[in-house]
């Protein structure tokens, strides 16, 4: 997958002379980032999918928690194999990786969930942003998905997956 990337830097560098530039476009579309986007896509078609079929039959905050749990755990599996490249299945990292990002996860569950309460039930926005194709309750939980997605990738890079950045940055000390 790297020389992939290697590939459309290179294709890149044919157009834009600039070594400001592609440092540039190296950082914002690493192969970190464009990995994290495609699974955070998948996570979140995932997410609205359990939430939609669930919300046929029950409440929309219990269907956003079914949801969740399931995203979550596409999520772990993506994030930790595809975008952070955490191989390691030693129990002892498995259990602080899963624990670590469950709480995170945790945490933007419950912005999503108050931010559903306060947009849906109090403001009663999904009546305002109801259109012929698309229920207000989808557009306003697609809003929240992006902040989530956002402030997800932060406390997977920041707290979760940091170990590996740590004997990468040891390694290449050396």
């Amino acid at each position: 997958m790297d020389a992939f990337f290697e590939k459309i830097y290179e294709f890149s560098g044919r157009f834009i002379k600039s070594e400001k530039a592609m440092a540039f476009i190296r950082k914002v579309f690493s192969r970190e980032i464009i990995m994290y986007l495609l699974f955070g896509f998948l996570t979140t078609v995932v997410n609205l999918t359990v939430y939609h079929l669930f919300n046929l039959w029950t409440d929309v905050l219990i269907s956003n928690v079914i949801a969740w749990i399931a995203a979550v755990v596409f999520a772990y599996l993506t994030n930790k194999l595809f975008v952070f490249d955490s191989k390691s299945w030693a129990p002892a990292l498995v259990i602080r990786e899963a624990l670590s990002f469950a709480a995170a996860r945790l945490l933007t569950l419950g912005i999503e969930e108050l931010g559903l309460f306060i947009m849906i039930t109090k403001l009663r926005l999904d009546l305002s942003l109801n259109t012929p194709v698309i229920s207000g309750k989808m557009i306003v939980k697609i809003i929240l998905s992006v902040i989530v997605i956002i402030l997800n990738y932060v406390f997977s890079k920041v707290i979760v997956f940091k170990n590996k950045r740590k004997s990468i940055d040891k390694t290449q000390e050396k």
